[in-house]
Formats: C-alpha cells, sequence, structure tokens
C-alpha cells in the first residue's frame, strides 16, 4: 500500500492533461455548459408564455361565445314577444 502502480500514475497524468492541458479546456467546458443553461431558460420560458397566450385565447373565445350566445337568444325572445 506504499507505492502508486502504474494504473494510478495514468489516471493522474489523464485527470492532469483534462483540467491543464490544451487551450483552457476548463473554460471551454464551462462555457459550453453556460450555453447549454442559457438555451434551456430561454427554451423553458418560451413553452411557458406559449401556454399562457394559448389560455388566453381559449378564455377569450369562451368569453366570445357566451357574450355571442346570449345576445342570439336575446334577440330570439325579442322577435318571438314582438311578434
Amino acid at each position: 500500500m506504499g507505492t502508486f502502480s502504474i494504473w494510478h500514475w495514468l489516471i493522474v497524468l489523464a485527470v492532469v492533461l483534462l483540467l491543464f492541458g490544451g487551450r483552457g479546456k476548463i473554460s471551454q467546458i464551462m462555457g459550453d455548459f453556460g450555453k447549454g443553461l442559457k438555451s434551456f431558460k430561454s427554451n423553458v420560458k418560451d413553452d411557458a408564455s406559449d401556454e399562457n397566450k394559448d389560455e388566453e385565447q381559449s378564455t377569450k373565445r369562451i368569453a366570445e361565445d357566451e357574450t355571442s350566445g346570449s345576445t342570439q337568444s336575446e334577440t330570439k325572445q325579442d322577435k318571438a314577444a314582438n311578434g
């Protein structure tokens, strides 16, 4: 248990190369992660606003149907009463 085997050193070397090797791999990885989060948030916001628009439109349709329905029944009643 005193010394490391070749596999331990290879794993340590791979981790060090991943973290510190090349042109700022960590900054690239975190930049990509940030872009993904930003895209996810904007899509969630768009979906929520689309659902709200659909609900508002259906509410307007129901209100219009109720208003037009009562107007039609009132005109029928007026015609029946007037003869």
